[in-house]
């Protein structure tokens, strides 16, 4: 089911955009055994998430989680590497992740999540994504 999934429109046209100008790592929640059609369709982009354990009838048996709060942690660990981070993400999940970046941008957020963090930027388009990104390398450039 999920390979007949497809990114969303201009996802993949972004994609390319950002990786031409930042490296560019994806955090998730899903598992790897989910994601692995999209990535397909995104030109496989670096993805750090989590993992089923299948058995040999292809059931999931159980999940393995990378790690409490891997999001964040990634984050944390990217900082001891002295890299700066821009975070996007769209849900409370994000949160801790988009606080502990650099820059943490709210991208398709539902309304309760823009109201609850109004320190984060909030977009809409890619358009407007794109514009952040450049506002926060620019400002990485004059520090």
């Amino acid at each position: 089911m999920i390979a007949t999934l497809n990114p969303l429109d201009g996802a993949a046209e972004f994609l390319d955009w950002l990786r031409a100008r930042f490296q560019v790592i994806i955090l998730s929640d899903t598992f790897y055994e989910f994601a692995g059609p999209l990535m397909a369709q995104l030109g496989y982009p670096t993805l750090l998430c989590h993992k089923l354990t299948v058995d040999s009838k292809g059931m999931v048996t159980d999940y393995n989680l990378r790690q409490a709060n891997p999001k964040r942690q990634a984050v944390c660990a990217f900082k001891t590497l002295y890299y700066r981070t821009i975070a996007v993400g769209d849900s409370y999940n994000d949160t801790t992740m988009l606080a502990e970046a650099d820059v943490g941008i709210l991208f398709h957020a539902p309304d309760n999540v823009i109201a609850q963090f109004p320190q984060f930027p909030a977009v809409h388009t890619y358009a407007d994504l794109k514009q952040e990104f450049l506002k926060s390398s620019v400002r990485e450039l004059t520090l």
